[in-house]
């Protein structure tokens, strides 16, 4: 059995999807589609500036048009429809599109909004993400449990953790967890993501989701907030808003595709995140990231489907 994995913010790059358009047909349509919706969205991917790729607001849409054309590039080639799909975080939305829970354009425009009110929901220096390496979660949940202003924000892998919430918790935080001997690494990001205090953007995001239509996905699309599938729409809208401030639980959803029988994890887009997480909470099952052409007809051909 097969997962479709799509990466969230961190895995943009300049450069990102320009094999993509220049190698498969099916990707450029899905790529020119995207330029149509977010005019200026593929120079900025393949030019830069980097410092404008970071911002949420771009990169969101950025990583869900690139994860959307690998994946269709993928199907172009030959690829075997996954049987179930996750996201991590802005993934989960890639994860959908691809799904036909939504249109492509509906997707980007959504995620734009999704990034900008994020952005705007604290103000910069505010808020703070640090990541916890080597330390169980539990742990974590216990040295922090007494500190105000701090939440698990993503459960990465069994030995990655992500806090997130105001600058003063976070660093609170740090010390107790430093203190444990736990290794913490403070994230280059401009907002306290997947924390109580992003609920201004969820408040905000609803008026917007609340006027496009979803289907029932083609396949299987795991929610970040559940750490199982969810196919009925409204169900899906209320998840997809409930991310903004709630934990992701990678973990959990990883452990539960493999209980399913998954044993063959593709990750479409940019980057390598999602596939070194994948061995680092899984053994015995096998991981790739198919960004270009090139890696997809690399694993086609592996397995006799080329």
């Amino acid at each position: 059995m097969i997962a479709a994995l799509f990466p969230g913010q961190g895995s943009q790059e300049v450069g990102m999807g320009r094999a993509l358009y220049e190698g498969s047909r099916s990707a450029r349509e899905a790529l020119d589609r995207a330029e149509t919706a977010l005019p200026g969205l593929l120079r900025l991917m393949w030019e830069g500036p980097e410092d404008q790729l970071r911002l949420t607001a771009n990169q969101q849409p950025a990583l869900l048009a690139v994860g959307y054309a690998a994946f269709q590039a993928y199907l172009e080639a030959g690829g075997s429809p996954p049987d179930f799909a996750a996201g991590h975080s802005l993934g989960e939305w890639t994860a959908h599109v691809a799904a036909g829970t939504l249109s492509l354009e509906d997707g980007l425009r959504l995620v734009r909004k999704r990034g900008e009110y994020m952005q705007e929901a604290v103000p910069v220096g505010v808020g703070a993400m640090a990541a916890v390496l080597k330390v169980p979660a539990q742990t974590i949940l216990e040295l922090t449990a007494g500190i105000s202003g701090v939440e698990v924000a993503n459960y990465n892998s069994p030995e990655q953790t992500v806090i997130s919430g105001t600058a003063e918790g976070v660093a609170q935080a740090t010390e107790a967890l430093k203190a444990h001997k736990a290794r913490v690494i403070p994230l280059p990001v401009s907002a306290p993501f997947h924390s109580s205090l992003m609920r201004p953007a969820r408040e905000r995001l609803h008026a917007d989701l609340s006027q496009v239509e979803l289907h029932p996905p083609r396949f299987p699309v795991y929610s970040n907030v559940l750490a199982q599938p969810e196919a009925r729409p409204a169900m899906i809208r209320e998840l997809l808003l409930e991310q903004i401030t709630h934990s992701v639980r990678w973990v959990e959803i990883l452990q539960h595709l493999k209980e399913k029988g998954v044993r063959v994890y593709l990750e479409f887009g940019s980057g390598k995140v999602l596939t070194g997480l994948v061995g680092r909470t899984l053994q015995g099952v096998e991981a790739r990231s198919l960004t270009n052409p090139g890696e997809i007809a690399e694993y086609l051909a592996l397995i006799g489907r080329a």
